[in-house]
């Protein structure tokens, strides 16, 4: 596997550190959570569990070992600097100077191993004036503008549902900022510090909203840009059965089938029309669209081309063709549990493929092992 010789010592908790360590991990990174021996990761205490711990933990933490050291004590900082002689990466999410604090910051690590790579990931960041502010995913979204913009027009904006700023912001650009350190260091010989924000990757991802106007351009305004909502062609219309269809005709050849499959060829020429009129187009298309169930819509659109898809529930989405193809959903064994299913690998590799080999490991189940060996 392409990250068969890495090992990574991962000190995160939560959603967003162990997010980027498993995708490590499902590619072959030995993965060793240093977890503290009382409490752990925090993630283990969430409902519904899977044994003893969360459902969520055990598909964060699979591929993974537990190591428990109680860092603020001389003896874990010892075996924690002991650790990284050995290790490619550390991972971390503490607020700035915590690390420092307890006296094993990437200065120390980086005496003992000159080629440690050290991954820090934070809400804002090391540096700036709220680089030691708390915050979660929603606060973030909130101070990059995001969450302004989601929502309908004239409501409040709306928190979604899966955290942007977690996974996105931070733990996909993380595993990248890891990867590149660790391509460097071919060259180099030596490690560095990736300094991943939570807040700094979510702006990053404003890519269709925020270089028009920094270009110049207006302050754009929930519920009326091209891909929120504000079109009549990039829209969510309930059926008459109260289930919904999430219509993406955004280019002309979608939108003419679409509009064709709903017997109104003279929506055809309207595509673009100014905002005022998109929200009475949008209005009609709903009357329509309340004529008929979500199965007998999703007959009419099987043969065009138009980009309309069911908004599906979880029962739907796991039982999904596609979804059932691409292995997005798996049954794994499980050591108490019988089976256990679990979210897949997204990133398809043709010659070296991730893959879910372990289970996500018990607190400290790997702790004596360590100290018996000084090594795994």
């Amino acid at each position: 596997m392409p990250l068969t010789s890495v090992r990574v010592l991962d000190l995160t908790r939560l959603l967003p550190g162990p997010y980027c360590t498993m995708l490590l991990a499902d590619f072959g990174a030995e993965v060793i959570k240093v977890e503290d021996p009382a409490v752990g990761d925090y993630a283990r205490y969430f409902e519904p569990k899977v044994d003893e711990d969360s459902a969520m933990f055990h598909s964060l933490n699979r591929n993974k070992k537990s190591v428990c050291l109680d860092l603020k004590s001389a003896e874990g900082k010892d075996e924690f600097l002991r650790m990284a002689l050995d290790a490619d990466v550390v991972v971390e999410s503490f607020r700035p100077g915590v690390m420092e604090r307890l006296g094993i910051g990437y200065e120390k690590l980086k005496q003992v191993n000159p080629r440690l790579i050290y991954c820090a990931v934070t809400g804002y960041g090391q540096t700036g004036p709220y680089a030691n502010e708390p915050g979660h995913d929603i606060n973030y979204l909130s101070l990059a503008g995001l969450l302004h913009l989601m929502g309908e027009r004239n409501g409040k904006p709306v928190v979604p549902a899966a955290q942007i700023a977690d996974i996105g912001g931070g733990a996909l650009p993380a595993a990248v900022g890891i990867l590149l350190a660790l391509l460097e260091r071919k060259e180099s010989g030596k490690g560095q510090f990736v300094d991943i924000s939570m807040l700094d990757g979510v702006l990053s991802w404003l890519q269709t909203l925020l270089p028009g106007y920094l270009s110049g351009g207006s302050v754009p305004e929930r519920g009326q840009q091209m891909l929120d909502g504000g079109k009549a062609c990039y829209a969510v219309y309930e059926t008459k059965d109260k289930r919904f269809l999430a219509v993406g005709a955004l280019e002309a050849k979608f939108w003419k089938a679409f509009c064709h499959v709903i017997g109104r060829d003279d929506f055809i020429p309207l595509l673009e029309v100014p905002l005022h009129e998109q929200y009475r187009l949008k209005y009609e298309i709903q009357s329509i669209i309340y004529g008929k169930t979500q199965v007998e819509w999703l007959e009419l659109f099987s043969e065009a081309d138009a980009c309309v898809s069911p908004v599906l529930t979880f029962d739907e989405m796991v039982q999904h063709p596609q979804v059932v193809a691409r292995e997005m959903i798996q049954t794994l064994k499980h050591s108490s549990s019988g089976t256990v299913n679990q979210i897949g690998v997204p990133i398809k590799l043709s010659e070296t493929p991730g893959r879910i080999c372990t289970e996500a490991p018990k607190l400290g189940a790997h702790t004596d092992e360590w100290k018996k060996n000084k090594r795994m």
